[in-house]
């Protein structure tokens, strides 16, 4: 039969190389640390160890065992901890969210995790449609849109808000809408509603349409587009977090413009669950830190 405590035992004599060490550090009779690695043999149906006159050794059935015995009681506190739900530093967390918002938030998940081992998140990169159809069918627990959503099984709620950027080449020395049409776009997935609402804002009585510039390509992948930027292919309007992360933020820049406009960023979640609390600590931590930074917007002027 299955006992957990033969095992504990078991990795305790491995540990200590003593059976009177183990005795004492569990509290029980040297007879009865016996007794239990007699039984954890009898259940493996293999010895363990090889009994010298005052010592031990580890058979490699003993020392396929040991591995094992560690691994266990690993995942067993990790299925423990899990299962608090107000714990801040430990259990699961799945959470879907585009690129141009994972860029930073994954980096900063992952920093998390360095400082609270017993913390374990699940992380996907997706498009708005994809978020919400696996927020539905129960595959994240928490997805972070670009739009706002409505639908009857989800809330939607305000989480965060970072500045849009008009990206240019590092050499680009125009400024007016006739030279950013001369020069051409660059798009990708959400390019074009992020141009029509900056640029509408900024340049209200010359804009019209994303439909009168030229458009120099498109990629579905955000963190690239800035290369097609820093060639001189074209300029784009990406989240400060795209830009701040990019290997090409020295080769690009970001024009200053009279009127700052936001990517609002989205916080979804089924209607009917109820968030631990792990949760909440990473929002708000991420959140928290981007507010306290003081990171200019037009890099590499």
């Amino acid at each position: 039969m299955f006992n957990a405590q033969y095992f504990r035992t078991f990795i305790t004599l491995v540990e200590t190389g003593s059976f009177t060490r183990t005795a004492r550090r569990l509290e029980m009779t040297q007879p009865g640390v016996s007794q239990h690695i007699r039984k954890l043999e009898s259940y493996l149906d293999k010895p363990l160890i090889e009994r010298k006159a005052r010592s031990f050794t580890l058979t490699e059935s003993g020392r396929r065992a040991y591995d094992y015995a560690l691994k266990l009681f690993a995942e067993h506190e990790q299925f423990r901890h899990a299962l608090d739900d107000d714990s801040l530093d430990s259990g699961e967390c799945r959470i879907g969210s585009p690129g141009s918002v994972g860029l930073m938030f994954y980096p900063f998940i992952l920093g998390q995790q360095q400082m609270h081992p017993n913390l374990t998140v699940n992380y996907s990169f997706a498009f708005n449609h994809e978020i919400v159809n696996d927020l539905l069918e129960g595959r994240y627990d928490i997805g972070i849109v670009t739009e706002k959503v409505n639908h009857t099984e989800l809330t939607c709620t305000v989480w965060h808000k970072e500045p849009l950027c008009l990206v240019v080449p590092a050499d680009f020395a125009g400024s007016t809408l006739s030279d950013l049409m001369g020069i051409g776009f660059v798009n990708y997935y959400d390019g074009i509603n992020y141009a029509n609402v900056l640029l509408r804002a900024n340049y209200p009585d010359e804009f019209r349409s994303m439909t009168h510039f030229r458009h120099q390509g498109f990629t579905n992948e955000v963190s690239m587009v800035l290369d097609a930027v820093a060639r001189g292919l074209g300029f784009t309007v990406v989240s400060r977090l795209v830009l701040e992360t990019s290997p090409w933020q020295r080769q690009v820049k970001a024009l200053s413009l009279p009127h700052s406009i936001n990517e609002v960023l989205y916080l979804l979640r089924r209607r009917d669950s109820v968030l631990p609390k792990r949760y909440e600590k990473l929002l708000d931590g991420f959140h928290h830190q981007r507010m306290q930074e003081k990171t200019p917007l037009a890099l590499g002027q």
